[in-house]
């Protein structure tokens, strides 16, 4: 019955999920993802609704876990325009996978902008060099501050370098983090051996000739096909992964204008299938999988229902 749907809020979300274990839980679901359908997962591609008056978007992302008895689907809009309310909203729905009732309505804020992180953190731990030590971030709000702590589950950073284009920004977060603040993206990602861009920019903020060649970059930002945040000349000139074929080739204008080739799925390196070439540039560009809303939703009802046993 509709009546008997539990709401979680995101304090609560916030109170049970913790990257020490969703970062594996993450890693299990791209290793899931790409051994399918064998591994029990179904997850058919993103489905988007152009709203065009306010240059935003309505997204789907159903997926089902046949091994995590876990089906669920987060619906997602982005409404850039917005000025008095967030630009970003998510909710998931949770249903039983047993009898198909719908059980839980979720925050999925919080848990996108975590299990983001998370991704980002299982590919820097596979395709970067087990000895960096300098981390650069380009952008300063939500996803800056969650990759920047995610990211430290699986590397140590002596030295954390910060650029945004609104300095003020910048320097809360550095402030809070204990980043050092740079004026410019090639000041920033000098000599960098991890570089993350969380940027909203539309066109390109990384170019090759600033990247030190063996470095890992977390492409997180330019989400549509019609943006991007890295050059088409990095992107060639990298070892491109990406969390699926599809999403990457249909939805990632870094990939489709750089005309980048996807060299794997971060999942088949988790699987030994594809080499992680942590000796070239590494790029992993990240656009969310809808499996990861799924597993992370089982991963605090988990929590609650520990909680309360």
């Amino acid at each position: 019955m509709v009546d008997q749907i539990s709401i979680v809020p995101a304090s609560k979300v916030l109170e049970v999920l913790k990257y020490e274990d969703l970062i594996d839980t993450i890693e299990s679901a791209f290793r899931k993802f790409s051994s399918r359908p064998e591994s029990g997962v179904c997850q058919p591609a993103r489905s988007v609704i152009l709203v065009p008056p306010k240059n935003g978007y309505f997204g789907v992302m159903p997926g089902y876990s046949q091994q995590d008895e876990a089906i669920a689907t987060k619906l997602v809009t982005y409404f850039p325009l917005n000025k008095d309310v967030r630009t970003f909203h998510a909710v998931i729905l949770v249903f039983d996978a047993n009898t198909g009732l719908p059980k839980t309505i979720m925050d999925g804020e919080l848990i996108t902008t975590m299990r983001t992180a998370a991704a980002s953190a299982v590919a820097t731990k596979y395709l970067s060099a087990p000895n960096s030590t300098t981390l650069a971030i380009l952008g300063a709000g939500t996803q800056a501050r969650s990759h920047f702590h995610a990211l430290a589950r699986v590397r140590t950073f002596h030295n954390v370098r910060l650029w945004n284009w609104r300095r003020e920004r910048a320097d809360i977060l550095a402030a809070e983090i204990g980043a050092t603040v740079c004026t410019t993206v090639e000041e920033a990602v000098c000599d960098a051996d991890v570089i993350i861009t969380v940027t909203s920019s539309p066109t390109p903020v990384l170019k090759k000739d600033w990247v030190k060649p063996g470095a890992h970059i977390n492409a997180v930002g330019a989400c549509r096909a019609d943006r991007q945040e890295l050059e088409p000349d990095l992107m060639l000139h990298s070892v491109v992964y990406a969390d699926s074929y599809e999403g990457g080739y249909k939805e990632s204008g870094d990939i489709i204008l750089s005309k980048a080739e996807i060299y794997a799925e971060l999942g088949e390196v988790i699987l030994g299938k594809k080499e992680a070439h942590v000796d070239k540039t590494t790029v992993f560009k990240s656009l969310g999988l809808g499996i990861q809303d799924v597993v992370s939703a089982k991963l605090v009802m988990d929590k609650i229902e520990k909680q309360t046993a």
